[in-house]
């Protein structure tokens, strides 16, 4: 998954490349499915016909959006939840949480109303975990993030995303229906938050909820951005640490060429972009990261 952010934890100065959320949202899905899974349980919590439209149960209904239904499913899932933590840097915790809770509810809501059409037992119950987030976040993942590298395996041409959709891939078809079921309820959810159904993208999460999330401790490496800048009310760089910052990577070495035309690609202006790779280490898809996050604050 070469591409990623290392780590959770950055400067509370760069609030924007915290993850409190998605760190929330790991802790929580580990949570649920060790122990359930260590009294060999998984297959009980999936949703089914049964126990959404003859008996509802909460507690089944809660455990189907955290808990993983294998080993297997777990390691991919939490793999793909710390990946795409990348869009809670993006856009920051308040907008991210809002993410998370409208592809939960709407992917959730998506499965039940399928269950109900298709009343097929081959599909009971469905696949349990957090299907509809992850899969909700290959949207943005296939949009907004550029591909920062190619190459050749056995004559197919590769990129470094592609790692991370055989990873979707995987968890997608690891039970036939009823792990596509919730898959592409999932998507389908990202969809609809991409087109901005109900204003959807405007709205945040208050920042005491979000504060909330941070208070989730876990030992996590050490923080890699420590020298990030912080950002002007615009959203722009201060010029002060786009100085220092360009002095201090002059001896080393200039952005690539292709690393400046990724990001002039994605609609990006030549001198931001020098910018932002100056600012990040050369790191394409942080530099984006910062580039779109002022591009939001200015709108």
């Amino acid at each position: 998954m070469n591409g990623g952010l290392p780590g959770f934890r950055t400067p509370p100065r760069y609030r924007s490349h915290n993850a409190p959320a998605s760190r929330a949202v790991v802790v929580a899905t580990a949570l649920f499915s060790i122990p359930f899974g260590f009294r060999g349980r998984f297959l009980e919590l999936g949703l089914s016909y049964q126990n959404v439209y003859e008996k509802l149960s909460i507690w089944r209904l809660i455990t189907s959006l955290f808990a993983f239904s294998s080993t297997p499913e777990l390691i991919f899932g939490a793999a793909l939840l710390y990946y795409f933590r990348v869009f809670e840097r993006q856009i920051g915790s308040n907008k991210y949480t809002v993410f998370i809770v409208f592809s939960t509810l709407v992917s959730v809501l998506l499965q039940i109303l399928a269950l109900g059409y298709l009343k097929d037992p081959s599909i009971n119950p469905l696949m349990s975990g957090p299907y509809g987030l992850i899969f909700a976040s290959y949207v943005p993942f296939f949009f907004d993030i550029p591909i920062s590298m190619k190459f050749r395996i056995l004559g197919l041409s590769l990129s470094d995303k592609s790692f991370v959709y055989l990873a979707g891939l995987q968890l997608l078809f690891s039970s036939g229906r009823r792990s596509i079921v919730p898959g592409v309820s999932g998507i389908l959810t990202g969809l609809f938050y991409r087109l901005n159904t109900f204003g959807i993208r405007r709205v945040k999460f208050p920042e005491f909820a979000t504060l909330l999330f941070s208070r989730l401790s876990w030992p996590f490496s050490s923080n890699p951005y420590q020298g990030l800048p912080t950002t002007e009310n615009d959203g722009s760089i201060p010029s002060h640490q786009v100085r220092q910052t360009e002095g201090a990577h002059t001896a080393t070495q200039d952005p690539t060429e292709s690393s400046i035309a990724a990001l002039v690609s994605m609609g990006f202006d030549r001198s931001s972009a020098i910018q932002a790779l100056a600012l990040t280490d050369y790191d394409v898809n942080l530099a984006s990261n910062i580039l779109l996050e002022a591009q939001a604050l200015r709108q």
